[in-house]
């Protein structure tokens, strides 16, 4: 049966909370969710405190009131049995997205069956999609893939970089038969969705058609009181009240940590405080760990990631590679002026709410760095002119997602 596409119901096959359910609550919005189908939901009071642990995230109340199917119990015991018996890596990663789909098809064979021969779209992330686009397809319904990053470019140029640097790290690449699913993917997917042009560059240079790529920005909604915060800055940086430079995210090579260290040993006789917020991914060397400037402030609960933006005077997204960069939105919300590369999502307007730099270099970091310390006013410039923009809000993806 023909109908308008965007009028057809949408089935959003979701593993973990990624980008906090916010495709699935934008299709909620429009009225064309049939439902969710997730590995894990925990609604409040659904479950005792040891069973939230580790899946506290897994619920919006944006969708308390929509179709979800989850997998709890199973899924629950999985991670349990994973930790306790070492299972990790490339070998945990594939087996939990094959979990997922085996759990997702059951379901979409339920739906398949009270149909009939309605028009439907079946929306999936990347890495856990080809066992749920090819029963789709067998149907005729519409698959929509959701590419979560750059794919086997980035990979390959994280390689490099890895083998450029000679470090000690745990970063491996991933298995062959991890891409060649992605490219059935690829292949069973009526349209693919990646959130910048970074991404569909690294896409098209793999052989992936023009036709099917959309670009879509990630999406992000401010709480109330990063809309009512206000921040200020000193007339001057002082080694009393130095210019705070925050760092939130896993701390690796491909995010340009190393670079982003390297430019605060430059730095170290500047009145710069760097903070570092996020899980170490490789042996970072005694003599910058122990840079007077540097905090290392670990693992940060989500719970209280908003007291870090709130202290920063500057946020740095040196990346080397990133489908999209949501803590670029997360800074931007709590009007938090932000350094970033041109390997991302295109949040910053250069001069405007941030400075781009053009190579991720220790050089061209410390210089950025170097400008906006001498000049406090052109920071909170910047910061009044920091917020999400109109095309990163759930109501833009809404109208987006209704056009593929």
């Amino acid at each position: 049966m023909l109908r308008d596409k965007a009028s057809v119901p949408w089935i959003c096959c979701q593993l973990g909370a990624r980008e906090h359910y916010a495709v699935p609550r934008a299709i909620n919005r429009t009225g064309l969710l049939s439902e969710l189908i997730t590995d894990f939901w925990l609604a409040p009071g659904a479950a005792s405190k040891t069973m939230k642990n580790g899946f506290s995230d897994r619920y919006h109340p944006d969708l308390r009131n929509a179709k979800v199917q989850s997998d709890n119990l199973s899924v629950a015991a999985f991670e349990l049995k994973s930790r306790l018996s070492g299972r990790n890596g490339w070998r945990l990663i594939q087996r939990r997205n094959a979990r997922f789909q085996d759990f997702a098809l059951a379901e979409l064979a339920r739906v398949a069956k009270t149909i009939g021969d309605r028009s439907i779209k079946v929306f999936a992330y990347s890495y856990a999609a080809a066992k749920l686009f090819s029963f789709a397809k067998e149907r005729s319904w519409t698959t929509v893939l959701s590419q979560i990053d750059p794919g086997p470019l980035e990979e390959r140029l994280v390689g490099e970089l890895h083998e450029a640097a000679d470090l000690r790290h745990t970063w491996k690449p991933a298995p062959a038969e991890y891409w060649d699913a992605w490219r059935v993917e690829c292949e069973l997917a009526d349209q693919i969705i990646v959130n910048s042009d970074w991404s569909r560059a690294a896409l098209l240079n793999e052989g992936v058609p023009y036709k099917k790529l959309a670009v879509l920005p990630l999406a992000f909604e401010p709480n109330n009181e990063a809309v009512a915060f206000n921040r200020r800055y000193p007339s001057v940086f002082t080694k009393e009240r130095p210019m705070r430079v925050l760092f939130l995210g896993q701390i690796n090579v491909r995010k340009g940590v190393l670079e982003l260290l390297a430019a605060a040993e430059k730095l170290i006789e500047e009145p710069i405080e760097f903070s570092f917020v996020g899980p170490v991914q490789y042996e970072i060397a005694g003599t910058i760990s122990a840079l007077s400037s540097i905090k290392w402030i670990g693992i940060s609960p989500r719970s209280e990631v908003a007291k870090h933006y709130k202290a920063a005077d500057l946020f740095v997204f040196p990346t080397h590679s990133d489908g999209f960069g949501l803590t670029q939105l997360e800074a931007q919300s709590w009007k938090l002026p932000i350094v970033a590369s041109r390997h991302c999502g295109e949040v910053v307007l250069d001069g405007v709410n941030g400075l781009r730099i053009a190579e991720v270099s220790a050089e061209e970091i410390a210089a950025s760095l170097l400008r906006l310390l001498h000049d406090p006013q052109s920071l909170q410039r910047m910061s009044d002119q920091s917020c999400v923009p109109e095309r990163c809000t759930l109501k833009a993806l809404s109208s987006s997602l209704l056009k593929t």
